[in-house]
């Protein structure tokens, strides 16, 4: 059986991700491996109810309410897609992850991150990717990049994203071994060429095993 990889992308909103994981999961399957695509929150018939409530503007949410219904979206998730792809062996490429909840409501938002963290591995039976790849641009660059209104959680005010950029940045300074900062501010293909690069160092890893 090939071997299973968990992957994940991150970071603010109009850095690329939902490009950049499309054409990561082309990649992979020209190599060969067998890929499923997904995106927290949302990708089950459960998750993309929770997924219209969490960012409908017209809806005013207590910072926990929040908080736990991204984790059960993603416990939904994990359960319904991701670890089954894994236990047969596939890739999986998610647009985000349970980092993103670690830093917009933790960072960001003023709950505790480990207590995040502790609730995340509840919610995923503690399962959490191999490789999660932070796509960073400064918040301006970001929003400027943006496609169409923004959501609850994009039209909050700039200083709240540039604590979410921190907080990304600075989980990654604390595990080096899993989360890698990619400079967006370059063109789709130098992007791609950088993710590429560092999921191929991570399977050439696990074939070395």
């Amino acid at each position: 059986m090939a071997r299973a990889l968990f992957i994940s992308l991150d970071g603010l909103d109009g850095t690329g991700k939902s490009t950049q994981c499309r054409l990561l999961a082309d990649w992979l399957r020209t190599r060969g491996h067998q890929v499923t695509e997904c995106a927290d929150p949302g990708g089950t018939a459960i998750g993309d109810v929770i997924r219209d409530l969490l960012l409908d503007r017209r809806r005013e949410m207590a910072l926990p309410c929040e908080t736990l219904l991204f984790m059960a979206s993603r416990a939904q998730l994990t359960a319904e897609i991701i670890a089954p792809a894994l236990a047969s062996g596939r890739i999986v490429v998610s647009d985000r992850y349970l980092l993103a909840n670690v830093v917009y409501q933790g960072h960001a938002g003023g709950l505790d991150p480990a207590l995040l963290w502790q609730v995340g591995r509840i919610a995923t039976g503690g399962l959490e990717p191999d490789l999660t790849l932070i796509l960073d641009l400064p918040i301006e660059m970001a929003h400027g990049r943006r496609l169409g209104p923004a959501d609850r959680v994009e039209s909050r005010e700039s200083s709240y994203h540039e604590r979410v950029r921190t907080g990304f940045l600075a989980e990654a300074q604390r595990r080096p071994d899993r989360i890698k900062v990619i400079d967006a501010n370059q063109s789709i293909a130098l992007v791609q060429d950088r993710v590429q690069e560092e999921v191929a160092r991570v399977l050439a890893a696990g074939a070395g095993a």
